[in-house]
């Protein structure tokens, strides 16, 4: 199991630290709608990128200053916060190794604002907050709510998070009473369809392999993205792609920060067994 509930020698008594983080900055409103979800489940400190950081990845960029800059707590957000002049990676970075009393039982990244699923889960600042959590070794959950592309990296009032926070509140509960995730689980993924309700049915899943969003050429410029059209016919009915835009339920991936392909490793050997230059063949001729 990863991530004690409570191991923190004289404070074992206290409540699970849980630290709430995103991609999306401190004045996203699914950032406190997470806090909210984990207030009753542990002592919850805020700790979020100063802007917008959507598509970040698990970067990590020189030139910034690191700045950890206090939140005033009010009335709607008690919990002690700060906002950091970082990328989300390098958010939890700080926030694990200067701002919190002590290490954290579970990290919340999220509730983003538009889903993460399919093969690009790499470029998301989402997953890859909770990916920098579990190479410290904690638990992490990354949540997402689906939303269209316009409300991506605009903080938008109308998004409704209450329906995402009762999923985020169900699995950080799960993962903290069981102290950790299962064996080789890193980061759990969670997608909330936009029209879900509390009674909306959820189930394990694998990772697409298909690219969610098909990218739309801009005349000299960036591309833009576009969720794929008949989505019954591209994703693979086991995987989260399928599960959120088809059977609209709430799709669980288990994540691995180790990208190894295991089941491969063998067919991989053989492939350059086969071949004509071997790694060993390779090195013979180089040194001829």
């Amino acid at each position: 199991m990863r991530g004690p509930l409570l191991s923190y020698g004289a404070c074992a008594m206290t409540r699970p630290l849980i630290l709430v983080t995103n991609d999306d900055g401190i004045a996203s409103p699914g950032l406190w709608a997470s806090a909210r979800a984990a207030d009753a489940l542990g002592e919850v400190w805020v700790v979020a990128p100063a802007r917008q950081w959507t598509g970040a990845g698990r970067c990590m960029l020189a030139g910034l200053s690191g700045t950890a800059t206090r939140v005033p707590p009010s009335a709607e957000r008690p919990w002690p916060a700060y906002q950091v002049d970082a990328t989300p990676a390098q958010t939890v970075q700080i926030a694990l190794l200067q701002l919190l009393p002590r290490q954290p039982a579970l990290v919340i990244s999220g509730i983003n604002a538009g889903e993460n699923v399919g093969i690009g889960i790499t470029i998301s600042g989402t997953v890859g907050a909770a990916l920098e959590a579990a190479a410290f070794e904690i638990p992490a959950l990354a949540a997402s709510l689906e939303a269209d592309a316009e409300h991506h990296t605009a903080h938008e009032p109308r998004l409704d998070f209450r329906v995402a926070a009762h999923f985020v509140s169900l699995f950080a509960r799960e993962i903290l009473t069981r102290q950790g995730l299962p064996p080789g689980v890193d980061v759990l993924k969670i997608d909330v369809p936009h029209d879900a309700t509390p009674a909306t049915p959820w189930r394990v899943v694998r990772l697409s392999r298909k690219r969610y969003y098909r990218a739309v050429p801009v005349p000299n410029g960036l591309p833009a993205y576009a969720r794929r059209d008949n989505p019954e016919d591209v994703f693979e009915p086991d995987s989260d792609a399928y599960t959120l835009q088809v059977l609209r339920e709430v799709p669980v991936v288990p994540l691995s920060a180790d990208l190894t392909a295991y089941g491969a490793l063998d067919t991989v050997r053989a492939w350059f067994q086969a071949g004509r230059s071997t790694p060993a063949n390779l090195v013979q001729e180089s040194k001829a």
